[in-house]
């Protein structure tokens, strides 16, 4: 049976306002700023810190000469594996072997003259003195008689003062030679002039061959050459470097890091490293020194880094990028580090949503990787964080597809 008038407006009267109230909210909706959402995450999360750093060699050694000379010989070249000791450069040497063979014809003539003391100058000092004495001791007899004979007046006086004055002369010969017999003694003058002598002439001969020695430069200790300039028949000076040696020993890294990571940097951390010319080959370094001050220009601090089997084609000074594990969490509350506001401050904040509302939401983060930071405090893990940028407060809708 046909409806009647009266239901039959009342239909339209509701179709009519069903469709202006969607289009109602429609047009409400359409206010409403969609936003992208993620949900807070349980899981594990790696934190490291990436640097760019270069191979640090042991040492290195700029080799010179000590003497001016000419250049006779270069024994090794760029690149060359030297040993301890082994010889990089020889000087001409002539003129320095001449010169170290007369110091050592002076130290013979030294110590001839301090055995022709033993073998004639002491005994003829202490023949000397016995000689004088003997002498001495006629005078004085002598004397003796002569007083005698002008007593019974049976010579002149004169010859009494001449007797005086040959006990005065032999007394003094004696005096004479008892000095020189006491500078002849192994302790006396003569014998420390001699041995003066000698050591003198030691000396010579000691630096004569220090000097030859200088001629041969040789190598501090085991390690690479670096770099070479100085040839045969070039005249070299001190203070001129010749070479520069790379000495072996435990290679290490260094690398300057911003100082924002230092609260997360501890000595004895594990590291990845690969050198940019060969980025598919990572061998592991340990973090073990930590500038104790700040470059306040750079903003940053300067780190050396343990490597226990470097790879063969490690150079030094060679480009190499670092990762540092500065943390691992195996159960990690994380969500995108784009949905964390203010993460250096003080108060790290996200927007949650919560009944339709994106609500500021006070945190406390942990760990961070380059996508993603640890939530310590302030979320569940059924939660969900607002990653587009709306003020606190502001009514959303999410991205079809997007929801939780």
């Amino acid at each position: 049976m046909a409806l009647s008038r009266t239901p039959r407006l009342a239909l339209a009267v509701a179709v009519v306002l069903a469709l202006v109230a969607a289009i109602g909210w429609f047009l409400y909706a359409r206010n409403i700023p969609l936003v992208d959402i993620a949900p807070v995450r349980s899981g594990r999360l790696a934190q490291t810190v990436v640097v760019s750093g270069r191979v640090l060699a042991p040492a290195k050694v700029d080799v010179g000469a000590t003497i001016t000379g000419r250049v006779q010989r270069v024994a090794v070249d760029d690149g060359a594996k030297v040993a301890a000791n082994a010889l990089l450069i020889e000087l001409e040497r002539s003129e320095l072997e001449a010169a170290l063979a007369q110091a050592r014809a002076t130290e013979r003539a030294a110590q001839t003259r301090i055995t022709q003391w033993q073998n004639v100058a002491a005994p003829n000092a202490r023949e000397l003195v016995t000689q004088a004495e003997a002498n001495l001791r006629v005078a004085e007899r002598d004397l003796a008689r002569q007083e005698d004979l002008v007593g019974r007046r049976f010579v002149a006086e004169a010859r009494v003062d001449e007797a005086r004055r040959t006990v005065e002369i032999a007394r003094s010969q004696v005096a004479t030679a008892r000095a020189t017999a006491a500078a002849n003694r192994p302790e006396g003058a003569e014998r420390q002039l001699l041995d003066d002598q000698l050591a003198q002439a030691r000396a010579a001969r000691a630096a004569a061959e220090a000097k030859l020695d200088q001629t041969r430069i040789l190598a501090p200790a085991n390690g690479v050459v670096l770099d070479r300039s100085v040839e045969p028949g070039d005249i070299v000076q001190p203070a001129k470097r010749l070479m520069t040696i790379a000495l072996d020993g435990a290679t290490r890294l260094t690398a300057l890091i911003d100082e924002k990571n230092l609260g997360v940097l501890t000595i004895g951390q594990q590291a990845l490293a690969a050198a940019d010319a060969f980025p598919g080959h990572r061998f592991e370094a340990v973090l073990e020194y930590l500038a104790p001050g700040i470059d306040a220009q750079r903003g940053t601090v300067e780190a050396k880094f343990a490597v226990a089997k470097p790879p063969a084609f490690l150079r030094s000074d060679m480009t190499v990028s670092i990762d540092i594990a500065v943390a691992n969490r195996e159960q990690a509350l994380v969500v995108p580090t784009g949905a964390v506001r203010d993460a250096t401050s003080n108060t790290p904040w996200v927007l949650v949503l919560r009944d339709g509302h994106a609500v500021r939401q006070d945190v406390k983060l942990g760990a961070r990787s380059a996508t993603e930071a640890e939530i310590r405090e302030g979320l569940e893990p059924s939660g969900v964080v607002v990653m587009s940028n709306v003020p606190p407060g502001t009514r959303v809708r999410a991205h079809e597809g997007r929801r939780p």
